[in-house]
Formats: structure tokens, C-alpha cells, sequence
């Protein structure tokens, strides 16, 4: 991997998902201590950060988080570990740990993951950022 991303924290997210490419745009907005690199799970580069951490690539479709070295969180516990880490009021997403159990947090996470692209669409390839700084943030 380049050495420049080694402490930065990688969002691997569904390239092809309107809700997971409105969701990247969304932690980019809010990343101001540019805490975050992304990988679509699409690209060579996803697939190979998958594989090095042995995460099967046949069926992890949805959101997964790197942490600098092999340490990874996967499905909702992905998701409120990038909340924690966007500053303001986002890490009293952290709540929801102690509240609900990980087994239900993944079950909804899986329903909407399931649906997504048919409540909100999907691209025929994965988002392209054009502006030099936004594409700085991507590993591809």
C-alpha cells in the first residue's frame, strides 16, 4: 500500500450504491481531521485489502473499516466506529454498542444492506471523483 495511507483509517464501501456513495461523500464532508481513505470493495485495491485480511470477498458486499495495521470492523460496528470518529454530535451514535446487541444492529444493518439498491438506486461503475483534492482521498 502507499506509504502516504498507512495511518489513515480506509472506508471500503459498494462503488456501484447510491446510499454508499451519498454515505462516503457524507463522512467526507465531516472528516475534518482527514481521518479517512476509500476504496470501493470493487476495485483491485479493495479486493486486495480484503484478502490480506482474509475477509471472504465472495460475500462481503457492504461497508467495511481499516484501521491502520489488520484490524477491521465490519456491517454496523463499521459504521459507528467511522461515526466516532466525525466529531460533533455523531459519536453518541456509539449508544447504540451497549443498547442493542451486535447480532440486531447487524440484522438491520443487513435489511437495509438487502434493499438498498432498490430504495435507492444503483451506477453501472463506481464513482469517479474528478476534483484533484476529493480524489486524493481515494486508493484507486
Amino acid at each position: 500500500m502507499n506509504t502516504t495511507y498507512d495511518n489513515k483509517k480506509i472506508i471500503l464501501f459498494d462503488g456501484v450504491c447510491n446510499l454508499c456513495n451519498q454515505s462516503v461523500q457524507f463522512v467526507i464532508q465531516r472528516d475534518k481531521k482527514d481521518r479517512f481513505r476509500f476504496a470501493s470493495l470493487q476495485s483491485e485495491t479493495g479486493q486486495r485489502l480484503l484478502a490480506e485480511r482474509g475477509i471472504d470477498r465472495e460475500t462481503t458486499d457492504s461497508i467495511v473499516l481499516i484501521e491502520p495495521g489488520v484490524a477491521y470492523y465490519l456491517k454496523s460496528q463499521a459504521a459507528i466506529e467511522i461515526a466516532s470518529d466525525l466529531g460533533s454530535g455523531w459519536p453518541i451514535l456509539r449508544i447504540f454498542e451497549y443498547i442493542l446487541p451486535l447480532s440486531l444492529r447487524d440484522r438491520i444493518y443487513d435489511f437495509v444492506a438487502r434493499n438498498r439498491y432498490k430504495w435507492y438506486g444503483k451506477k453501472e461503475q463506481c464513482m469517479i471523483p474528478a476534483d484533484p483534492g476529493l480524489k486524493a482521498k481515494f486508493l484507486e
